[in-house]
């Protein structure tokens, strides 16, 4: 197992622990209530998302050697960093609602959806000439870096928990906060088949 990975695969197993660390910290947040840390669950996401431009970058170079595992290792990652570890801070900053619930799962199932559906469909979308594919379908799932920066906001002047932006509402049998749709727009974006973005 060792031996099968290269260069650009440690680069991709550092984006995943980034993003599970940053789960840690969230967790511990809600055992403890211990905020000495959470700031660092913020800045562990867009170090993952350097991380996932690395393996990209590093994988071009070291065309001598390419991963057997890489497109696999690159998927699980990004959902970890870019799917869980966001929804579990959205939670973590008070999105506790029945409704936000659904809609953070909504959000995750979409990025695992997005990715399944890119690596099924890589080889059908390459270019012929180059092998590369030119166009993503939907937003890409590190796109949802700029839903942890929004709460970056939120927390950096309080408006968490109980403090939310736009507060909460009874809906039917469970709470539900007008903030989660930021995460549903950007699921629904991730599997969008309208939406074609150049890929680097």
């Amino acid at each position: 197992m060792l031996r099968s990975y290269t260069l650009a695969d440690l680069f991709t197993l550092a984006n995943a622990s980034c993003g599970t660390i940053s789960i840690f910290l969230c967790l511990d947040y809600i055992a403890k209530n211990n905020a000495h840390f959470l700031w660092m669950a913020f800045l562990l996401l867009p170090a993952a998302l350097s991380c996932d431009v690395l393996d990209g970058y590093v994988a071009r170079k070291n065309v001598n050697r390419q991963s057997v595992l890489g497109a696999d290792l690159d998927s699980l990652a990004d959902i970890v960093s870019f799917g869980v570890a966001p929804a579990v801070l959205g939670f973590t900053l008070g999105l506790r609602g029945g409704w936000d619930m659904v809609g953070l799962t909504y959000f995750v199932v979409c990025g695992i959806s997005r990715l399944a559906r890119f690596n099924v469909t890589a080889e059908a979308l390459s270019d012929q000439s180059t092998g590369k594919v030119k166009n993503f379908e939907g937003t890409p799932i590190p796109t949802s870096i700029i839903i942890v920066f929004i709460l970056g906001i939120a927390y950096k002047f309080g408006r968490i928990e109980e403090n939310l932006w736009f507060n909460s509402f009874r809906v039917g049998p469970a709470d539900f906060h007008p903030l989660v749709l930021l995460y549903v727009l950007s699921g629904s974006a991730m599997i969008s088949a309208t939406l074609r973005i150049p890929k680097p």
